[in-house]
């Protein structure tokens, strides 16, 4: 980046920051990659943000970018998932530099990861009863049969993952299990992410949920709750936020639980997640029987333009035509 100011001012004002005095730390903020801090420059109050640079995205850096990373430690592997700690700073290999990278590796990836990772346009849907009933629940259940589950299965039935596994209720109907979620750094807690999976498979997105399930709801939030704030006592009930995402990325129920400080990036955003305290009340308030659920109300939410369910089914329909049920 090309700087616009006169030589001898950007001269004066570069001269400033070696000579920053640290006095505390006042704030930080997106998920612990820009920091706030008071301190003194010739004895004088001064405020320096600091924020992590884009990354260069030409070729040559990306190309070197991997065999640059120093002090790379495993915090996880699952399947074809794993994620990573490490230094972008070739010297620090030698003293405690902390880590400022947090690196998820997905291996062999697959086409439907290589469409979600990609820039693309977003399309807002409306999904009504009957275009989930016809379309997306055909699509959902071929998504389950391709066994793209497995790393779910895997922890829920104790092969992966269990040192990872901060509180556990077992029960073929009730039981659930929470952990950090991968994109957590497992450190800084206003940037707190844990997931609740379920055990039982019956329910594979909030689309299944009935008002039967309410006190089940009721119930795995406490709990969840519960437990995360035993675990960082720092943290208190009122500052998480529970929320389901629709679409999900995988279609077995999971809730994510956050630190209410966590920035709100696209995945909390609106049109896609869910807040558990609005479902419940939607669960609630619905006429009908226990068997009446959030398959009987319309939900809108955004699609990327590469992901499948817009290009199989809502661009289809979009157009005018009839999607392929028998293709999914």
């Amino acid at each position: 980046m090309t700087s616009t100011t006169p030589p001898d001012v950007a001269a004066r004002v570069e001269a400033y920051i070696p000579r920053f005095q640290l006095t505390r730390l006042l704030n930080q903020d997106q998920a612990g990659r820009r920091i706030s801090l008071l301190g003194t420059i010739d004895s004088k109050p001064a405020l320096l943000i600091a924020e992590r640079a884009a990354f260069a995205t030409d070729n040559a850096h990306l190309s070197s970018f991997p065999t640059s990373l120093t002090k790379i430690k495993n915090l996880g592997a699952n399947d074809i998932y794993a994620w990573f700690l490490a230094n972008s700073n070739p010297s620090s290999t030698n003293g405690d530099v902390p880590p400022d990278f947090k690196l998820n590796l997905i291996y062999p990836c697959t086409e439907k990861h290589v469409k979600k990772y990609s820039a693309q346009g977003l399309r807002i849907v409306t999904e009504t009863p009957s275009t989930y009933a016809k379309y997306v629940l055909p699509w959902i259940r071929s998504q389950r049969e391709k066994g793209t589950l497995n790393w779910v299965f895997n922890i829920i039935e104790g092969r992966t993952e269990q040192e990872d596994v901060i509180y556990r209720e077992s029960d073929p109907q009730n039981g659930f299990l929470l952990l950090p979620d991968l994109n957590w750094d497992r450190k800084t807690l206003t940037s707190l992410h844990l997931l609740g999976l379920v055990e039982r498979r019956d329910i594979w997105s909030v689309r299944d949920l009935k008002k039967v399930d309410v006190e089940w709801l009721k119930h795995v939030r406490e709990k969840l709750i519960g437990a995360t704030t035993k675990l960082y006592p720092d943290v208190e009930a009122d500052q998480l936020k529970l929320y389901v995402h629709y679409q999900p990325t995988y279609h077995h129920f999971h809730i994510h639980i956050v630190h209410v400080q966590l920035e709100a990036g696209a995945t909390q955003s609106v049109g896609k997640a869910l807040g558990l305290e609005n479902i419940i009340s939607t669960l609630e308030s619905l006429g009908g029987g226990e068997e009446a659920g959030m398959q009987d109300v319309s939900l809108a939410y955004h699609l990327g333009e590469a992901s499948e369910l817009w290009e199989k089914v809502f661009g289809v329909l979009k157009e005018g035509g009839e999607p392929d049920v028998e293709g999914f």
